[in-house]
Order: C-alpha cells, then sequence, then structure tokens
C-alpha cells in the first residue's frame, strides 16, 4: 500500500513508519522541517517537506494514497504564545486537511483525535478535538475515516519531573485511587498500523489504551523506579494550578483549558464514552514507563 502519514518522525509517526515499512509499504512522511529530510530518508521512507497550512501541498502529497494518517499538534510553545487562539488554529488545520483529502481523493482516513473528543463541553482545551472531527465528518461517505482516541500519554508524565525534584510529590488537581487509562505512543502506532493497512467502511471511533493504574500506584511506581518509593500524588485544587500555569507564562485561556481538562478526568466526566467502549489493552504497561521516566528523571 501507499501510506502517507503526518507528524514527520514523532512520538507516534516515527514507530509507525517503522512498522509500516517493515512490513512492505510504501510510505511518505510529511514534515515542515527541511532537516527532518535525510532522517526520515534513513528509515526507508519517502519525505514530503511543506506546511500543514499550505492546502495545495497537502493536496498533492496525499494524491495517490491507499490511506493517509493525519495529527495535528500545536506545539508546546504555542501554549505560551499569549495571542495564540487554539480553536481558531485547529480549526483552519482540520478545514485544510478536509480540502486536501477530498480533492486529492483519498478514500481511506485515520484521524488522531484524542479522548474526551465525545462531546465540546466540559472537558476543556479537549473540545477541538471534537470541533475536528466534526468537520471531518463532513467529507463524502465514500471516505472512510476511523478517529484514534487515545487517553491520557504516559510521556505527559515527564512534566511532573520538576515538581518531583523541588517539591517531592506529583501535585496536581486530579489524582486517588480509581483506575485511570494510560497509553504508549508505541501501542497507539501499532493500532494506527491496523487501522491504516485493514479495509473497513463508513466512520468509526477507536480509543487505545496501554494501562490501567490510578494516580496513587502511578506515584508508587515512579518512584520506585526513580529511587523515591515514598513518593505521593498529592491533589490540589484547581485555582492554584491555575495560577501556577499563568504564573508560569502560559496563555490564560489555554490554563484555563488544562485545568477544565484535568478536572473532568476526574471526576470521570472526560472518560464516559471510553467506558460505553472498553477496548483491549495494548502491550506497554506503566512499568515499562518507567523504566524511561527514571533515565530522563536521571538525566542520562
Amino acid at each position: 500500500m501507499k501510506i502517507v502519514l503526518t507528524g514527520s518522525l514523532g512520538h507516534i509517526s516515527k514507530p509507525l513508519a517503522n512498522e509500516l515499512i517493515q512490513k512492505g509499504h510504501s510510505v511518505t512522511v510529511v514534515s515542515h522541517n527541511p532537516e527532518r529530510q535525510k532522517d526520515i530518508e534513513a528509515l526507508g521512507a519517502g519525505a514530503a517537506i511543506g506546511t500543514f497550512e499550505n492546502a495545495e501541498f497537502l493536496t498533492n502529497t496525499f494524491k495517490g494514497a491507499d490511506a493517509i494518517y493525519c495529527m495535528i499538534s500545536a506545539g508546546g510553545n504555542a501554549y505560551f504564545d499569549q495571542g495564540f487562539d487554539l480553536m481558531a488554529y485547529t480549526q483552519t488545520l482540520g478545514k485544510i486537511y478536509k480540502e486536501a483529502i477530498e480533492r486529492s481523493g483519498v478514500k481511506r482516513v485515520v484521524f488522531l483525535s484524542s479522548i474526551g473528543a465525545h462531546t465540546d463541553k466540559g472537558n476543556g482545551i479537549l473540545a477541538f478535538y471534537n470541533h475536528l472531527e466534526n468537520i471531518l465528518k463532513e467529507l463524502p461517505p465514500d471516505v472512510s475515516i476511523a478517529f484514534m482516541r487515545p487517553v491520557g500519554f504516559y510521556y505527559n508524565l515527564f512534566g511532573f519531573i520538576q515538581t518531583i525534584k523541588t517539591q517531592g510529590v506529583i501535585a496536581t488537581n486530579y489524582g486517588g485511587d480509581i483506575k485511570k487509562p494510560w497509553v504508549s505512543p508505541i501501542d497507539i502506532a501499532a493500532a494506527v498500523a491496523e487501522e491504516l493497512t485493514t479495509p473497513f467502511n463508513g466512520r468509526k471511533v477507536r480509543y487505545v489504551v496501554s494501562d490501567e493504574v490510578s494516580c496513587n500506584e502511578l506515584a508508587t511506581i515512579l518512584g520506585t523506579a526513580i529511587g523515591k518509593p515514598d513518593l505521593k500524588w498529592v491533589i490540589i485544587s484547581d485555582e492554584q494550578l491555575l495560577n501556577g500555569m499563568i504564573g508560569a507564562g502560559m496563555n490564560p485561556k489555554i490554563a484555563a483549558g488544562l485545568v477544565e481538562m484535568n478536572a473532568a478526568g476526574h471526576t470521570g466526566k472526560l472518560y464516559e464514552d471510553h467506558d460505553r467502549h472498553r477496548p483491549i489493552l495494548g502491550k506497554v504497561k506503566l512499568t515499562d514507563f518507567a523504566k524511561e521516566f527514571a533515565a530522563v528523571y536521571n538525566g542520562k
């Protein structure tokens, strides 16, 4: 199959490209960074260098593909841009994707969405995924779309390293003993590869989960891995978290959206649709990730 992947050589796209190439597929990887071209080609993939904002570029890149993998990322630095409008930005990219898919004639699309995309209310920053899914649903019915909805990424836990080092705890506005779903990009890549290469018709939603672990259990697992077996997960107020994010320079609107997202995870609202469509768990467990976390924590 001829498959086009967006996401450059990111956490998901790189292992995804490797898997597809190893299985004999012809893979093109889209990147905005010309310096990535040699790394992409070293994998055995073709490189398409251009920007998501260019509908003509995407259309030409998608033409002739049997399937495409689409994802959108604003990038962490954008969250500290005081004038950045995340909803407007992602909706613009969603419409460009829609145009490029329709004009290119591609009939199979796998889109990286998110947990919480089942609603546009009460899910904070994740509401933009609901809007993106709805934009793509406007494509003609003969375009088959798999909406991938991964849960909380393991690697987001790296964001707690500084607090662990300075305060000796993990602190945020969710936590406790209720098991929560977590996911590795490796398992996401495997699920995406399956959807790209297995025929399906119409529109479908697939949740991707690697493990289910409570925050208190998670603190113990990560703490043990870094030599702090008594590490505690502390729940702070929404206001405390919001003030901390804004104090660090984050765009206040985005900070508020992240706080609301976390709060929805704490109450379970974020997982309502997931709980009705629980997937089979993936292979990479939190204990596996803990080794990677320890290496980063210790600067290795």
